[in-house]
């Protein structure tokens, strides 16, 4: 079995069993972008889920900053089922928006701004299949999806795409209160940037980056 199929089943087993694990094999852990981002696909194959929506960043020096995020694992309404880590939940709060049609690599910006049906604040949710992630190199994270467990979709925000989107207040009370600033400087940035690497379909919701960094929250309490 090819080093590529064994690192896909090895992480797709820990998805079924909901419990992080031992890190891949170092004999076929993946050792560079490329081979991250085959085995990242091979998962989704092999898992035999629809993929949802998309988490993104914009590119940095030696790292690509996109996984898919599985239908599943989206969830809509007042709770979220998670795996906690340390008895406490990881989110990030972002913005994502939802796509009212079809992009395929190399459409303009434009089309990208014209593809956007609904914008959102979401939670996304945080969780490696990894039991001591910190001991992961950067590739082990990128197939595995970017230490993504799932996305809480939030409510719609109807402001546009203005200069508001590059920073705000955001108040989870009794967890964190502080002005939020988008790292890419503002969410269409990393958008635009998916766009151009991967097709994208009408339904799919794709979240663009944490205003706040890893926010480590109490479970079973409302954030409104």
């Amino acid at each position: 079995m090819d080093p590529i199929e064994q690192a896909a089943r090895h992480l797709v087993e820990a998805r079924r069993a909901r419990l992080p694990g031992d890190r891949i094999p170092e004999s076929f852990r993946p050792r560079d972008i490329e081979t991250a981002l085959a085995v990242q696909s091979r998962v989704t194959e092999l898992l035999g889920e629809a993929v949802g929506g998309w988490k993104c960043g914009a590119p940095v020096p030696d790292k690509i900053l996109r996984a898919p995020i599985y239908a599943p694992l989206i969830h809509r309404g007042e709770r979220s089922r998670i795996t906690p880590k340390d008895g406490v939940a990881l989110i990030e709060p972002e913005i994502a928006f939802v796509l009212s049609r079809d992009l395929a690599p190399g459409c303009s910006e434009a089309d990208v701004l014209g593809a956007i049906g609904e914008t959102h604040l979401v939670l996304e949710i945080m969780g490696s299949r990894y039991a001591k992630p910190e001991e992961a190199t950067f590739p082990e994270m990128l197939a595995d999806c970017l230490n993504d467990q799932g996305l809480l979709v939030g409510p719609i925000v109807d402001r546009g795409f203005g200069e508001w989107m590059r920073a705000f207040p955001i108040q989870i009370p009794g967890v964190f209160e502080g002005e939020g600033r988008h790292p890419d400087g503002h969410p269409l940035i990393p958008l635009n940037w998916l766009a151009q690497q991967v097709p994208l379909r009408a339904g799919q919701i794709v979240t663009t980056g944490s205003f706040a960094g890893v926010i480590r929250a109490p479970l079973n309490q409302p954030f409104a």
